[in-house]
């Protein structure tokens, strides 16, 4: 079973293309994660947020990353974050075309 991890914080930016440029070396080192399936990286410039959905191969993996990602965004001077843990139905999930 996979599970899907959803975050969302209040973020000044940058956006867009300039978010890839200073945020590159921060993907790469989430790429590196134990259990990280695979990233969507999530941004709203109108509501000022910013954030991600994560598929994790196992629940331990996506609750070790949650308490380690809550930390750093701390450290950044974040301190609002919303974020759940969902099992994934896969069958229902490949119908309608999940990348799972």
């Amino acid at each position: 079973m996979t599970y899907l991890l959803q975050i969302d914080f209040p973020y000044p930016g940058p956006w867009g293309d300039e978010m890839v440029t200073v945020m590159t070396a921060l993907a790469q080192s989430i790429a590196q994660e134990p259990g990280l399936l695979w990233k969507l990286w999530t941004e709203n410039l109108a509501t000022g947020e910013a954030g991600g959905i994560y598929l994790f191969s196992d629940q331990l993996s996506a609750e070790a990353y949650l308490t380690m990602h809550i930390a750093r965004l701390k450290s950044f001077g974040i301190l609002q974050v919303n974020a759940k843990i969902f099992a994934v139905n896969e069958g229902l999930s490949r119908i309608d075309r999940a990348p799972l």
